[in-house]
């Protein structure tokens, strides 16, 4: 089985638009659709046809395109069942446990609620990839409109089980604003501070951040470190459930 071939690019003001390509087959998904412009001009500097999108959630600024693509290319759209209804041009709905074959390649469906009520991320075991949209951002997490912070704890710690080699691509080039959010609640974390300076650096020759891995957020991200004793210690939240130190970080992102 070939390597799956990832572009990633820029769409709207500050998505990412990916696609992800099998070389035998010629099957090519799209990570969601933000903006049709950029993914046809994606698909044809790659000159690739566009097969499939996997759907992560209902928000406009992941399905705008949508409809446009499913016209041009007859594409097969996947996304959560739990959110159908709102997906334009949705063929499967799918849900915890279910798993999709693209051109061969293995993709387990993780139900990830919490930023939307039935969000999904879409994970490839044997290629190492995870697909989360907005439920982890790097050193971040996703904005909780329609869950709870319980929902959206336990939706991390299912992506925090993944192996730490996992590569994470995420919804939205949001890491220069969250690695200066995670400096006020994890002020000691040196492993943070290095990785806040690389950030800048990137952001400041106009280079994106993403993808990042699984193992570099649970040394970094406090979203996923509510059980760090320096974090609980500098919020005064040392005898807390894991789950309230979480909400209390997400409180504060929102405010900051």
């Amino acid at each position: 089985m070939a390597e799956l071939e990832i572009v990633q690019f820029m769409c709207r003001s500050d998505n990412f638009g990916v696609l992800l390509h099998d070389p035998e087959s010629g099957a090519t998904a799209s990570i969601d659709a933000p903006e049709e412009a950029p993914i046809l001009a994606a698909l044809e500097e790659k000159g690739w046809r566009l097969s499939h999108i996997l759907t992560t959630h209902h928000h406009g600024d992941h399905v705008e395109a949508n409809d446009a693509l499913k016209r041009r290319f007859g594409v097969e759209i996947i996304g959560p069942e739990a959110e159908a209804a709102k997906i334009p041009g949705i063929d499967r709905g799918v849900a915890q446990g279910d798993v999709v074959d693209f051109a061969g390649h293995r993709v387990e469906v993780i139900e990830t609620p919490g930023h939307t009520a039935g969000h999904v991320s879409y994970y490839l075991p044997d290629d190492g990839l995870l697909f989360c949209a907005d439920t982890l951002f790097a050193l971040g997490c996703g904005r909780i409109f329609e869950g709870t912070p319980d929902q959206m704890w336990n939706s991390l710690q299912k992506l925090m089980a993944l192996p730490g080699s996992t590569i994470v691509y995420c919804g939205h080039e949001y890491t220069l604003s969250n690695a200066r959010f995670a400096v006020t609640v994890d002020p000691e974390n040196l492993s943070l501070k290095t990785r806040v300076s690389d950030i800048e650096a990137l952001r400041a020759a106009g280079n994106p951040t993403l993808p990042t891995t699984i193992g570099e957020e649970t040394v970094t991200n406090p979203f996923l470190r509510p059980a760090d004793p320096a974090i609980r210690s500098h919020l005064g939240m040392q005898d807390a459930s894991d789950a309230e130190v979480f909400a209390e970080i997400r409180r504060r992102k929102d405010a900051f």
